[in-house]
């Protein structure tokens, strides 16, 4: 069965931004954990899983030269190419699917910025959507969700029926592409690959049990805590770089 990993790569970082609107630093795929941009550790992940044979990383077009310079630092297993990615993620990862070889079977997305998912959990929502069609990882909420309206709680949601969904997700080709396909006729944004598939009401879509330490990387604290797991997991690794050194690639 033919595996291929899609990265979307050409966010902005927007909530990591500062006061001025800049990522410091740079775009936060770009930003530097324990010495490596933090795509560059994603990358590492899905190119030790066996059952993976592609790597499509979606960058915005400025990125393209310095990710060139970046894969010339690593030999990869696994063959890794850019695509040009969009203005949304849902655009990135349409570009990339749209890209795939025809004998591509199951397409794996995965946030760029989740750099500490773990080989056995990538195989794992792999092996069940290989079985079901479509698989992603989650985890259940420890806090207690209220739902809202004008700062007043409605009422408290069960957390039981909860998941906080994380990737990768993965799904039949055929199945991902025709969901896209829907979206866009439908003028629909989703907010993960699960949302648009979850519209066809075709294939349920199976919940794997995730990590909490497979964080993704959003905001300013998630760099220190994924400093501090990478740390804890990996302790023969580099220690990080001052933060003088954080910037993407040069171009």
């Amino acid at each position: 069965m033919n595996v291929s990993v899609i990265l979307p790569a050409a966010g902005l970082g927007t909530r990591m931004a500062d006061a001025s609107g800049a990522v410091p630093g740079g775009r936060k795929q770009f930003l530097l954990l324990r010495g490596s941009p933090i795509l560059l550790h994603t990358l590492r992940r899905c190119d030790a899983c066996p059952s993976v044979g592609e790597i499509v990383v979606a960058l915005r077009p400025e990125d393209t030269p310095g990710f060139a310079q970046l894969l010339q630092t690593e030999s990869f297993r696994t063959p890794v190419r850019a695509v040009i990615g969009g203005e949304s993620r849902q655009e990135s990862v349409w570009n990339a699917l749209r890209s795939l070889a025809g004998d591509v079977d199951l397409v794996a997305v995965h946030d760029a910025v989740r750099p500490l998912v773990t080989v056995d959990l990538i195989e794992q929502v792999i092996a069940k959507a290989a079985a079901t069609g479509a698989a992603i990882l989650g985890i259940v909420p420890v806090d207690t969700v209220k739902q809202v309206h004008l700062h007043e709680i409605r009422t408290t949601i069960p957390r039981e029926r909860l998941v906080l969904a994380q990737t990768p997700q993965v799904f039949r080709v055929d199945l991902l592409k025709e969901a896209f396909q829907r979206a866009e006729a439908d003028g629909f944004t989703g907010t993960d690959e699960a949302s648009l598939v979850e519209r066809l009401e075709s294939t349920p879509v199976s919940v794997i049990a995730g990590s909490e330490w497979n964080i993704k990387i959003t905001r300013n604290a998630d760099l220190a805590l994924a400093e501090f797991l990478i740390a804890r997991e990996q302790p023969h690794l580099a220690q990080p770089e001052s933060p003088s050194a954080q910037q993407e690639p040069q171009s």
